[in-house]
């Protein structure tokens, strides 16, 4: 990285804010790269990602900010201060009190607010995911999984209600139904987010099945009725 720095146009120019997207992109890459279950690009990705640590540490030297050293050691304080159970006296039976005694130290150190540490940027899937995480760390949860897909049920009986009337109420409805979804997701150990980009992988799959039959068809796909696309589309499901 001293040698990238000091000899590499590119290299040269990059600061955090131009880094900033390129790691983000990285990070796709490497959810990609897991939700395939390819492992030798996972440890490619990883090496892309520390790549981008390093920079970070560097251009932070620099700036006489912080240095790579600072960061280490500032991550294995965090890891010992939150793990009590396993660096000091505390007891636990179960991940789910990890996590609540994890949002308790929080409160206590860094964080003002339960939902604080969820960065605004996120996706709203993963926002939601983290959000309804976060208030189970608390204790503000439901019961059962009963209770859950009681409360979908009665959102989308509010969206019906609210149909072709008020499409802002509408909006917000079907808001409220995604996130009632997403806490039924939480309670059935379903990663939304996962579930939600295999489906679309699925369907892209799918539909380029379709494409390519209807090349070998000769007839485009703007010119098949929807029975016809349907058939396709059956006959790719099978295959």
């Amino acid at each position: 990285m001293d040698e990238l720095r000091a000899k590499c146009p590119w290299g040269k120019e990059q600061t955090f804010d131009s880094l900033r997207y390129l790691t983000i992109e990285e990070t796709y890459e490497l959810s990609d790269s897991i939700i395939k279950k390819n492992y030798m690009d996972v440890c490619k990705e990883l090496g892309d990602l520390l790549l981008h640590i390093v920079f970070y540490a560097k251009i932070g030297e620099e700036e006489n900010l912080f240095n790579i050293e600072i960061v280490i050691e500032r991550l294995c304080e965090k890891l010992v201060h939150r793990h009590p159970h396993v660096f000091g006296d505390i007891h636990v039976d179960s991940v789910d009190e990890v996590k609540k005694n994890w949002e308790k130290i929080k409160l206590k150190g860094e964080s003002k607010s339960v939902l604080g540490g969820v960065p605004n940027s996120l996706p709203a899937m993963v926002k939601a995911y983290r959000i309804q995480e976060k208030a189970r760390g608390v204790g503000f949860d439901w019961d059962n999984t009963e209770q859950v897909w009681e409360k979908v049920q009665e959102e989308l009986a509010e969206f019906n209600r609210e149909k072709n009337q008020n499409s802002e109420k509408m909006e917000d409805e079907f808001g409220d139904i995604l996130f009632a979804l997403i806490n039924y997701a939480r309670f059935m150990n379903i990663n939304p987010e996962d579930a939600l980009e295999k489906t679309n992988r699925k369907f892209i799959q799918r539909f380029n099945f379709i494409e390519q039959k209807t090349k070998e068809l000769g007839k485009p796909l703007s010119e098949m009725d929807l029975d016809e696309m349907e058939a396709l589309w059956q006959q790719a499901k099978k295959e």
